[in-house]
């Protein structure tokens, strides 16, 4: 009986040591995936987008502080209704950093005669067609509208929903992620 017990006890401890050692290794793998670029996130970054107004609006520019981006289209009657509140959230928010970008999946002439009767606080991308791929790769597999996608401080989405969204929904995206 001498015997088994040293080995037994040595046997449990390396057991232990080795499930211990597996569970560091698979948290550090986790937290690499997790922070590990997401390629069509980064894509997303690198874009530019003509505005209604005919200047640039490049991504880049506002990396570094949370971003609801939001696509939407002239014709889709849900991203209309709920501009207002997307507008109202940019007003509320952008004092505690937030930012806010339209991203119209629409022919130019169409968001310039909108945007003249319903006037927005926030920058409007003009995507065009090719909108609906790049919502497609940020997650939005049907590419259906309205699409919002909110982003942290560094970058990485934090939220996304095809549908539409209200105030009382984007209010706790950024209590969560800003």
């Amino acid at each position: 009986m001498t015997t088994h017990g040293p080995v037994s006890s040595r046997r449990r401890r390396l057991l232990t040591g080795g499930a211990a050692g597996a569970a560091l290794l698979g948290g550090v793998w986790l937290s690499l995936r997790r922070h590990a670029p997401d390629p069509a996130v980064e894509a997303f970054w690198a874009q530019s987008f003509e505005t209604p107004q005919g200047g640039r609006l490049d991504m880049s520019s506002l990396r570094g502080r949370p971003l609801l981006v939001n696509f939407w289209a002239t014709w889709c009657a849900p991203c209309v209704r709920e501009l207002p509140e997307i507008d109202r959230f940019h007003r509320d928010f952008g004092a505690r950093g937030w930012q806010v970008v339209g991203l119209a999946i629409d022919g130019p002439t169409p968001v310039r005669e909108f945007l003249a009767r319903m006037n927005l606080g926030f920058p409007i991308g003009l995507a065009g067609l090719e909108g609906t791929a790049l919502v497609r790769r940020l997650g939005n597999e049907r590419g259906g509208l309205p699409f919002s996608v909110a982003f942290d401080a560094d970058g990485h989405v934090a939220q996304r929903k095809l549908g539409e969204t209200s105030y009382a929904e984007l209010a706790g995206w950024a209590q969560g992620a800003g």
